[in-house]
């Protein structure tokens, strides 16, 4: 058996994470406290990406330094547990993690919220590399916060 050769010029290729939490989503989707959902999973990006979220929209439009910084801890959560997620599933620093893939979604929304959530702390240049991760895996903040919905 051949296989085929693989074009190199056409960069890595997509990430696919498994699909390793899906009570996780499911909770979710019947109105279970993340935060439980977090302790009870807490290698699940999803749990930790919600409770980003949802501190960062009780902030509103006038963000109070607790729930900011909450915000903060929680995506920061996510986002390193998605990071050690993508090593294992061969992600080498760099390509698409495509934000159709269900199971990549809880890390891009960790990391969206994570630079929502530097912004708000006055990280600027961390806010913007996450801005530059999202858009260098092939999606934006934009994509993302539409899976909010």
């Amino acid at each position: 058996m051949t296989s085929s050769p693989r074009d190199l010029l056409a960069g890595p290729p997509p990430t696919l994470l498994p699909d390793d939490h899906p009570q996780v989503r499911e909770g979710l989707d019947t109105g279970e406290d993340p935060a439980r959902l977090a302790a009870d999973h807490p290698a699940a990006t999803l749990a930790w990406a919600v409770l980003a979220e949802s501190t960062l929209d009780a902030a509103g439009t006038e963000p109070t330094p607790a729930r900011s910084v909450t915000a903060y801890a929680y995506a920061r959560t996510g986002y390193h547990r998605g990071l050690d997620a993508l090593r294992r599933a061969g992600w080498r620093g760099q390509g698409p993690i495509p934000a159709d893939h269900v199971p990549n979604q809880g890390f891009l929304r960790a990391l969206a919220a994570l630079s929502e959530a530097a912004a708000q702390i006055g990280e600027t240049d961390e806010a913007e590399r996450c801005a530059q991760f999202l858009r260098d895996s092939g999606t934006s903040a934009e994509e993302v916060r539409a899976l909010r919905d």
